[in-house]
């Protein structure tokens, strides 16, 4: 499997292309802001062919180009409903405005093709598997995306904001839920396999492992005391 990942635009926002292999048909995770000459480099370099775009919530940074890079690919983009608005309306997820100098290096609205997420479902795009969970903390439609263990490539979890190395998503914007978003990290990140591979929307990529031991915020998840954890750092939009 091929994972080509880069962090883009003003927020370092992790975007990731994956495929089976170089020269094959590949997924593109959330293009965000100035990600889509990124997007384009990593194709030529590994030779890919994208056939979707999928994301794992709504926030700008994290779809800012995906309306450039589906209409140059001619795909769809696959979208939470509860986040979907925010592609058109980017300022009224954030609850503020997000400068005149900035909204004119963004393409606000929708590509022609959106398709909508599930809790639970199995997205089957490139010859590969995506199982797809709920997420609710960070935004009301914040998603992850999680990879079968193959071969000897251990388990792979795109954890979009709800999981940092270290950290766990802000909750101070609007959609966000400091309650919901612990209940998540328990629903959706404690069941995995420690060997999981954490690739996240910002920052380095991790464990669970290793957030399971080091994590404050998934450790006091897992020791039942997720009411006393106050909220999380600052991190994304």
């Amino acid at each position: 499997m091929l994972i080509a990942g880069f962090p883009a635009g003003a927020w370092g926002t992790n975007c990731y292309l994956v495929a089976p292999a170089a020269g094959e048909e590949c997924v593109i995770i959330d293009p965000g802001h100035q990600a889509a000459q990124g997007v384009e480099e990593a194709l030529a370099k590994h030779r890919l062919k994208p056939v979707a775009v999928i994301l794992t919530h709504g926030h700008i940074d994290h779809v800012a180009s995906v309306v450039p890079v589906c209409g140059a690919h001619d795909v769809p983009a696959w979208i939470h409903p509860e986040d979907r608005f925010m592609m058109s309306d980017p300022e009224k997820a954030l609850g503020r405005s997000i400068g005149q100098q900035l909204m004119g290096e963004l393409t606000v609205g929708e590509p022609d093709d959106v398709k909508e997420l599930a809790d639970g479902s199995a997205l089957e795009l490139a010859g590969m598997e995506f199982s797809v969970a709920h997420a609710p903390g960070h935004t009301k439609g914040s998603v992850t995306f999680r990879m079968p263990e193959q071969a000897d490539i251990p388990p792979v979890f795109f954890s979009g904001d709800l999981l940092f190395a270290g950290s766990i998503g802000r909750t101070d914007l609007p959609g966000g839920d400091h309650a919901e978003i612990l209940r998540s990290l328990g629903r959706v990140c404690l069941p995995l396999d420690d060997s999981t591979v954490v690739l996240s929307g910002h920052g380095p990529q991790t464990t669970i492992g290793h957030e399971r031991a080091t994590n404050p915020f998934l450790r006091q998840v897992a020791a039942g005391l997720g009411d006393g954890i106050a909220a999380a750092p600052r991190r994304g939009m």
